[in-house]
């Protein structure tokens, strides 16, 4: 594969988050000093994390990130939902990026791995122009595990076909990988709700999720798709998580667009987890 000699610009910098370094640095650390303290002793396989901008889910995102701050993480694996749909299940564009924060390097031997398995990985062409679900957790992982190398996925569908194919070439990859590999699945749950609503529906998908049952999970998600927009992302890397090792999952935290927007009336609820 061909690896790009020039990063390419975040496309979410002075929109998802501050333009500025020492001004997204500053959120960044101030979400993980305001973000619910969870300690566990059992080393973390995954993360779940929200993937909106962080002046709202940034609180959530922080919870998780900060049980893995300074661990010993050479990769990241980060599986995220491409928002236009589709059957497509596809690497996108593995240049490396820069954020102000710096570059984000693309981890071309866990690509290589994933691709190894699934050939069809690097033909799915993706518009990513405005997909920020896995770039929107770069800033995260610059503070929280900085210098690590990151590889992307993205699913369009989260139909049996492409769950079993995402889940086959995470563990693929992860297992031919050197090093400590960290997945993150990146997803917000229901959308545009009132707060009420959105408290039950996320409610039932976190404690779904809490009982680390991926089938129960893919018949929920089925059955209600609107419970999140990275349902996909987050039954494979439960899956692999469980083959890799993992045994439970912990719910880190819960809110929602409402506590930074002040409208209660339509929200998007943020969740956080730790498979361990």
């Amino acid at each position: 594969m061909a690896i790009e000699a020039q990063p390419r610009r975040s496309r979410f910098a002075g929109a998802w988050y501050p333009a500025g370094r020492e001004a997204l640095k500053a959120l960044v650390d101030r979400s993980f000093s305001e973000a619910p303290v969870v300690e566990t002793k059992t080393r973390v396989v995954a993360l779940v994390c929200p993937h909106a901008g962080l002046r709202y889910s940034g609180r959530i995102a922080a919870a998780a990130y900060r049980l893995v701050r300074g661990a010993p993480f050479d990769r990241v694996l980060v599986v995220g939902p491409y928002h236009r749909g589709g059957t497509t299940l596809s690497i996108g564009d593995v240049r490396d990026v820069e954020t102000p924060l710096g570059v984000v390097s693309i981890d071309h031997e866990i690509v290589e791995a994933l691709t190894e398995l699934d050939p069809d990985l690097r033909s799915a062409a993706l518009d990513i122009e405005r997909e920020h679900s896995i770039e929107i957790q770069f800033p995260w992982l610059q503070r929280a595990l900085p210098g690590a190398l990151v590889a992307p996925l993205f699913m369009g569908s989260s139909s049996d076909d492409t769950l079993s194919r995402a889940t086959a070439a995470i563990v693929h990859a992860v297992s031919r990988a050197p090093g400590n590999v960290l997945l993150v699945a990146s997803s917000d749950l229901s959308h545009f709700h009132d707060r009420a609503e959105a408290s039950r529906l996320d409610a039932v998908l976190l404690a779904e999720l809490e009982r680390a049952d991926p089938r129960a999970l893919r018949r929920r998600l089925r059955d209600n798709p609107g419970h999140a927009c990275g349902g996909g992302p987050i039954v494979s890397v439960l899956e692999a998580a469980l083959s890799l090792g993992a045994s439970r999952v912990r719910i880190v935290a819960y809110g929602d667009s409402g506590e930074a927007s002040g409208d209660l009336s339509s929200v998007v609820g943020y969740g956080a987890a730790a498979i361990v």
